[in-house]
């Protein structure tokens, strides 16, 4: 049997209606939450810990990391031993769950092994979601490689987010290989990068023909694909072949927005990504054009989530930082507010987010059934929404299956 508590005596987020609850009681028991009432709750043998003057809310989710970026240089991180990235991933998941986020949704690169450790408690991180490497054509977003480089590229090593396959039954073949190795759901680049040498933003990447293919191959199988896009057109074109997740969206117009709102798409705004790369990019390898390339994307961001939020279309919670900038992860909050408001913003990052997780009733909300994930915040986040932005001032405790990850509360009671 496990720890069995009652979190008391706080204000509980209701991330459905956006509002704070009075008087109510959460029952954890054997890492679930098996009672929520609006008065008192008694059970034999657990204890009540008090939350007064704080608010319990649930664990965040972000939906769009990649745990195994140990460098801002990708094609350097390729080459590292897939054992020393194992062991870098683990530092960077326990620093992420530190942050209040108890579930992550990893884009691109990490495996089964990964999902594995955590579940069986070998490693302290946010459970995995994860695609397993993304798919990418030759000079797509995943071709690290120089113009003159034409080495095959390093498929096989976990530090790889990627693998290239061209034409329809090579995508085929490559979207059953990872659904094989664990993916719980396929990831492909569909549009130019930031990251990446040879691809401007503007290039569309894989035919209709190939995207059709690999969804095809997702859907016979109950999953559905992501697509890493930026401008309107690779988002429109994206929806039309049946990409259920559209992964930055910057570029996106208000036509294009409500299209993919009526196809029930879900969009991934990862705003910070490009101020950390515009902050400390280029003293962590980031190469001249790639610099260049940030500017085109970091201002029309802000923008489209105007554009999307208009337009009716789900926006999730993502970060999508690589290497040495993965310590600015909590800053999307305070990006995203410039446009959202709090509610709007801690809805993404819980109920839009466990919908791309496809754990709708497991994670991202306080309701008997769930997962034990909270966040226990110093104050109304629905106020002031840099207790997120800020976790060592806003974050009291954070409880990741019914286990206490950060304590600062000294409140337990008998």
């Amino acid at each position: 049997m496990g720890d069995s508590f009652i979190l008391t005596g706080g204000k509980v987020l209701d991330v459905d209606a956006g509002i704070l609850r009075d008087g109510v009681e959460v029952l954890v028991e054997d890492g679930r939450i098996t009672g929520v009432a609006g008065g008192r709750i008694e059970r034999d043998g657990a204890r009540r810990i008090d939350l007064v003057g704080r608010t319990l809310m649930p664990g965040l989710i972000d939906a769009h990391v990649h745990v195994i970026a140990t460098l801002v240089d990708l094609a350097k991180n390729a080459e590292l031993p897939s054992s020393l990235v194992a062991l870098r991933a683990r530092k960077i998941m326990a620093e992420m769950l530190g942050r209040g986020f108890t579930t992550l949704r990893d884009l691109a690169g990490a495996d089964l092994g990964l999902k594995m450790a955590v579940d069986e408690g070998l490693i302290e991180g946010p459970r995995l979601v994860i695609c397993g490497k993304a798919l990418s054509q030759t000079v797509g977003h995943c071709d690290y490689r120089g113009r003159n480089d034409r080495r095959p590229l390093h498929d096989g090593s976990l530090g790889s987010l990627g693998r290239i396959a061209d034409g329809v039954d090579p995508v085929r073949r490559a979207a059953r290989e990872e659904i094989k190795a664990g993916a719980d759901f396929i990831k492909i680049m569909a549009n130019g990068g930031v990251a990446s040498p040879n691809d401007p933003i503007h290039v569309l990447q894989y035919s209709r023909e190939e995207i059709r293919a690999i969804v095809e191959e997702a859907e016979n199988y109950g999953l559905y694909v992501s697509a890493h896009t930026y401008t309107d057109a690779s988002i429109r074109r994206a929806v039309e072949c049946g990409v259920h997740s559209l992964e930055h969206c910057n570029l996106i117009g208000a036509d294009t927005a409500c299209l993919a709102a009526e196809k029930g798409a879900i969009a991934c705004p990862t705003l910070v990504a490009y101020e950390g790369l515009a902050l400390e990019g280029a003293a962590f390898g980031l190469s001249a054009d790639s610099q260049a390339k940030i500017e085109t994307v970091r201002s029309a961001g802000i923008e489209s989530l105007a554009v999307m939020r208009d337009a009716g279309l789900p926006m999730a919670f993502g970060s999508d930082l690589l290497g040495q900038l993965h310590k600015y992860q909590s800053m999307e909050f305070k990006i995203r507010a410039r446009i959202l408001s709090p509610r709007e913003i801690i809805h993404s990052a819980t109920r839009v987010s466990a919908k791309l997780c496809r754990m709708e009733d497991e994670i991202g909300v306080i309701a008997e059934g769930a997962h034990a994930d909270f966040v226990v915040v110093n104050g109304d986040p629905l106020v002031d929404i840099s207790l997120l932005a800020e976790p060592d001032r806003g974050i009291a405790a954070v409880i990741k299956g019914g286990k206490f990850f950060k304590d600062e509360l000294g409140s337990v009671v008998a």
